[in-house]
Formats: structure tokens, C-alpha cells, sequence
């Protein structure tokens, strides 16, 4: 029995004994505990009908079902209570609510109920067990893929969900659940298609829209979305959460697209609804271009000292501060925000670097020359894609943009589905989601490399808008799968975009990534040991393919800009285009944390911007060690 169940248990025991102050002390310190416990104030309101305080109990018990609304004792007692007082639309709400739940199969009341309060374990035992008489209740297995998925089990609530709607088209709600393990199984074509679906038949409802236009973000289509959210906000207040998530949501759009003044408005609102909205201050830092103001700069200030400040807005502040902080001038104010940041980032994510490296040195073992030779000519016999991969912040983005540039080659986003069918036929660390088992890739056959290559051409089809015969997949993680990339499409481009250790080092640690994004680059040491790590990977890619990848050092493209490019385009087998190196102007969207510097012509500022923060990251540089000079072998 957990503490919060020995609680509620004690409190029941002092309301059973009449002794309710002493119950009602219990649940205080429950309530301290986890204020979100439903049962904690389904039985405070039993606690308020034996005083006969019925305000105090109906107010205990809208808290409770609120919470929970899968609580038939609740809702019964506030149909009492209503009534008692007069107020008969309340009861008959009331009411109609426990005529619900007295419909459904008991098992699956209790599940649900024991669902909202977080106790998932018993929950999917309860329903596990009542599935074993009623296999096909669309509810029940409905609620049994919600467990699932709030345990991180996608695989198993898509298979739950896909057999439900199509055997209850008109379930909308186990529709829109569908909708949103596809987004998070990173199928966003088809999560669009199911909200599509939905809002065939509720065109106005809010929940579909913003589901609809996560699809479309996760699909690179930025522009439907800017109007959509903007539909969404019309007749708002300007203040509230949904307001401040809808003016970020609009914003990061509108930076996507180019549209950079906008964007800064609708990050300013976003703020206005919400002060303390950390990522939207983060938003404007992570522009690159955008310069606070001293009183912006105070504001944040003032935040950061906040002691209620939730985890993932206090990262934001310290990044964002970071970076205000570095335009002003003041690195070592500067280092020491970003910093912060770093220590609460890396302290809520569960990256192991030995992971990385155990991984490495299987992969070596794995993948030899001879099992490429033996399988000489498998897969799909296209040349349509051209992988950049490297690290982050190695200039990927100013690659990608360049070769956009030219009038054959589309550029896209960065892709998931290699990593994706890297992850189906090796599994997936759940930490670091590096491959378990690389050797289960030596049981693909010909045939089968040859499938999966052509549907990595068809899933992807749907992020090419121009017809134009190349495309870009910018994932830089996909140096870990180049042999599977090899195996599958052995026509493909693939461009090793490398940056100087320490460029590239501190760039990775003054950037924050997506919540489950380069999880290792939020401190100093594991930032030191990938970079190590991804030498060693492509030393051996270099020495088990020769000739395979190209590798592109940022440092030579900035000093010789055309040369770059037409070594590139030689290696692609595409013939020189001018545009390309006016890549500036070339209006695409860009959804990378470089969309507005690839914007520009070409600097050479990011060359030597780490040494402004040369006495802080010694540290980096001793655990690089020989990959200082080594980098370039």
C-alpha cells in the first residue's frame, strides 16, 4: 500500500469512528501529498455531509469528479445534494452522469476511474482480466490502449486502437486517441487523415483543429496552420494558457515560413498571456536574430528567481537568458545561465553515454566489409535521397539549404523513418534510443532491403511538394544507421557534415533541443564522449564502405563557398547551379534552430564564437582530447 492509499484508508477509518476533524486532518496531508488524488475529495465531501455542511461537501465533490469523473458515488451525492437545495438542473446533471457510468460494465468504471488518478498497474489488470470475457468492447479496449500509452507502450495502443475505429467508425473519441499515438509513433500522414475524418463530422471542434494542425507541423506543412490558429483564437481573451500555447504555436509557424516581424508579435502575445510561459521566451532567443531589451531581460531575471517555477521553464529561462546575456557581451553571466539550464535539463533526461559507446563498438563487430559485399546490389535502385547527417550544429542546416538551392533537389525536414525502421527490427534503448540489436539487420533479405527502401520512398513521398527528383532527409542521427541506409538504398547521397570539435561542442551547448531531442548535449562531458563516439562510427563507415559517404567540413565551405558546393553537387551527380550559392535567398521552409541565419549570407562569425567562452570550457577541451586534430583523419 502506497502513502497516499495508507492515508486515504486512515481517513476512512477516523469517518467511520465519527471522529471526522481527525479524518479531515488525514486528508490534509493527503491533499499536501497529491492534490490531484480524486478519492481524497470524494471522501472529504463524506466527511462535510456527516457535519451537514453541504456547501463544503458539494464543493469537496465537484473537485472530485473534475478530477475524476468516473466516480458514481460522487455524482451520486451531489444529485442528493442538489436536490436538498433546490437546484434541479444541477441534480438532473448530476444524475444524467451516474445513469452513464451505471450503463457501463463495472470493470471498466473502475478502470477508468482508477486511470485518472494514476494508478495505471491495477488498472490495465482490472481491464485485462474483464477483456478476457468481453474481447471485443470497443470501450474497454479503448481504455486499455490509454494505459498503454500513458505506460510508453505505442506499438500496443495503435494495435489496440486500429481494430476499434474500424470496427466503430463513429467512435470519435477512440478516433481521436488514434490520432494521437500516430503523432506520437510519428506517422503524422495518417494521424492527418484520421483528424480529417473527425472533422468531416465536427468541423468546429477545437480539439480536432489542434490536432489536424499538429499533423500538418509534424508533416513540414507550416502554412495551413498559421490561419488555422489564428481561427482558433479568434474570439479568445488575450490572456489564458490556450491563448499563450496557440500564439506560440502560430509563431513557430510563422518563423518556419519566413515570416520573422509576425512571428515576434505573436511570441510578444503569447507572453502577454501568459508571463511566465518560459518556452515563449525561449522562442525569441532561439530566433538568433531577436536582441531583449533591459526590461525583458529583468522580467526574466525576476522569473528565474521564482521558487514555483515549473522544471522545463526554468531550462527555457537559462537558455534564453544565456543568450540575451551573449549578445549584450556579459559571456561569463552568460555561461553561468546557460549553465543552469543545462543542469536542469540533463537532470530530467536519461541519457547514459557507455550506451553510445557499447552500441559504437557493436556496430563495429556488426557491420563489416564482407557483409556489404555479400550483399552487393540490395535495395531500391533510386537515387532520389540525400542524407546530411553528422552532429547537430555542425552546419546541416546551411548544407541542406545550399543543395535546396538547386532546381532538382527538394529539401524536406529531418526525417524519423530510418531511425523508425531502425527501431523496428533492432528495438529501441529506452534511454538513449540507440539500436539494441544492430546483428538483427543481417536477417533482412534481399527482398526485404529492397521493401524497405521503397517504402522509405513512399512514406516519405508526402513531404515532397515540388516533384522535384532529389530530396533531402536532414536527420543528423542517422550516422548511427548509414548501414542500413546502404543496405536499403544504395544509390542514395549521403553527406557527413562535420564542424571543429569545439565550434561544434559549445554550439551544442548554448542550444536547447526538443524535449526528447540530442539528449546528450547538456553537459560537458557527454557532449565530449559523442563527439569521440561519432568519430569512431564514421571511421568505421569510412573503412567498411570507402568512397561511400563525402564528408563536408563546414570550416572549408565557409572559406571556399563555391568550391563547397560544386565538390557536393559531384558527388550527388548534379550539375552546378549559380543559386546555390546565393542560397539566402531561396524562400523554404526551415524548422531547424539555423532558420533565420541560412537566411543570410554566408559569416564566418560562427567560427570562433566559443573562444568569447574559452576560460569556461577547458573542461571541453581536455575530454575531447586527440579528437582536437583527430577530427580531421
Amino acid at each position: 500500500m502506497t502513502d497516499r492509499d495508507a492515508l486515504l484508508r486512515e481517513a476512512q477509518d477516523l469517518r467511520a469512528s465519527r471522529r471526522v476533524p481527525d479524518a479531515l486532518a488525514a486528508l490534509a496531508r493527503l491533499e499536501a501529498l497529491d492534490p490531484r488524488f480524486s478519492r481524497l475529495h470524494q471522501e472529504r465531501g463524506h466527511c462535510h455531509i456527516l457535519l451537514r455542511a453541504g456547501p463544503a461537501a458539494i464543493a469537496a465533490l465537484q473537485e472530485a469528479v473534475r478530477l475524476n469523473p468516473s466516480l458514481p458515488a460522487s455524482w451520486d451525492m451531489l444529485e442528493q445534494l442538489y436536490r436538498m437545495q433546490g437546484d434541479t438542473a444541477q441534480a438532473a446533471v448530476a444524475g444524467q452522469h451516474l445513469a452513464i457510468l451505471k450503463q457501463l460494465p463495472p470493470a471498466v468504471v473502475m478502470a477508468s476511474s482508477l486511470l485518472a488518478d494514476g494508478d495505471l498497474e491495477p488498472a490495465e489488470a482490472v481491464l485485462r482480466d474483464y477483456l478476457r470475457q468481453d474481447h471485443l468492447n470497443v470501450g474497454a479496449l479503448r481504455l486499455l490502449a490509454r494505459i498503454r500509452q500513458e505506460r510508453g507502450d505505442l506499438a500496443e495502443a495503435e494495435a489496440l486502437l486500429e481494430p476499434v475505429v474500424e470496427r466503430a467508425p463513429d467512435y470519435h473519441a477512440a478516433r481521436f486517441d488514434y490520432g494521437m499515438v500516430l503523432l506520437q509513433r510519428q506517422k503524422p500522414a495518417q494521424a492527418r487523415q484520421e483528424a480529417e475524418r473527425l472533422l468531416r463530422d465536427d468541423p468546429d471542434n477545437r480539439d480536432y483543429l489542434k490536432q489536424y494542425g499538429a499533423a500538418c507541423v509534424a508533416l513540414g506543412d507550416h502554412e495551413p496552420v498559421i490561419d488555422l490558429y489564428a481561427r482558433l483564437l479568434d474570439g479568445l481573451p488575450p490572456t489564458g494558457p490556450e491563448v499563450a500555447d496557440l500564439r506560440l504555436w502560430r509563431a513557430n509557424a510563422l518563423k518556419i515560413t519566413g515570416r520573422s516581424a509576425e512571428a515576434i508579435a505573436d511570441y510578444q502575445a503569447s507572453l502577454a498571456a501568459r508571463p511566465d510561459n518560459g518556452v515563449a521566451w525561449f522562442s525569441l532567443a532561439n530566433l538568433k536574430t531577436y536582441r531583449f531589451t533591459d526590461d525583458e531581460v529583468a522580467r526574466m531575471d525576476a522569473l528565474e528567481a521564482r521558487n514555483d517555477l515549473q522544471d522545463m521553464d526554468r531550462v527555457y529561462l537559462g537558455f534564453a537568458m544565456g543568450k540575451a546575456l551573449e549578445d549584450r557581451g556579459e559571456y561569463d553571466a552568460s555561461w553561468r545561465a546557460y549553465a543552469r539550464g543545462n543542469a536542469v535539463r540533463r537532470g530530467l533526461g536519461r541519457w547514459r553515454p557507455e550506451v553510445a559507446e557499447a552500441y559504437a563498438a557493436r556496430l563495429k563487430q556488426v557491420f563489416t566489409a564482407e557483409v556489404f559485399a555479400e550483399r552487393a546490389g540490395w535495395g531500391a535502385d533510386d537515387p532520389a535521397p540525400i542524407f546530411v547527417l553528422g552532429l547537430p550544429r555542425s552546419g546541416s542546416t546551411l548544407i541542406e539549404q545550399i543543395l535546396a538551392s538547386h532546381s532538382q533537389v527538394e529539401g524536406t525536414q529531418e526525417l524519423t523513418e530510418i531511425g523508425r525502421y531502425s527501431g523496428e527490427l533492432c528495438g529501441r534503448d529506452p534511454d538513449c534510443g540507440l539500436p539494441l540489436e544492430p546483428e538483427a539487420l543481417l536477417n533482412l533479405t534481399a527482398e526485404e532491403a529492397r521493401a524497405l527502401g521503397e517504402r522509405f520512398l513512399a512514406e516519405t513521398r508526402t513531404y515532397r511538394r515540388l516533384g522535384r527528383t532529389f530530396f533531402i532527409d536532414k536527420m543528423p542521427n542517422n550516422f548511427w544507421h548509414i548501414g542500413l541506409i546502404h543496405l536499403i538504398l544504395p544509390r542514395a547521397t549521403i553527406l557527413d557534415v562535420r564542424r571543429e570539435p569545439m565550434a561544434c561542442g559549445f554550439s551544442n551547448l548554448k542550444q536547447l533541443f526538443g524535449t526528447t531531442n540530442q539528449e546528450f548535449t547538456y553537459g560537458v562531458d557527454d557532449v565530449a564522449r559523442y563527439y569521440r563516439t561519432y568519430l569512431e562510427v564514421m571511421r568505421h563507415w569510412d573503412k567498411v564502405l570507402p568512397g561511400r559517404v563525402l564528408r563536408v567540413s563546414y570550416e572549408d565551405v565557409v572559406d571556399d563557398l563555391e568550391g563547397g558546393v560544386r565538390r557536393m553537387l559531384r558527388h550527388a551527380g548534379l550539375p552546378f547551379e549559380p543559386a546555390c550559392l546565393t542560397f539566402h535567398e531561396t524562400h523554404r521552409s526551415v524548422r531547424t534552430p539555423s532558420s533565420e541565419q541560412v537566411r543570410q549570407p554566408l559569416g564566418r562569425e560562427g567560427l570562433t564564437q566559443w573562444r568569447n567562452y574559452a576560460p569556461w570550457l577547458a573542461p571541453l577541451r581536455d575530454a575531447l582530447g586527440d579528437a582536437l586534430t583527430g577530427y580531421k583523419d
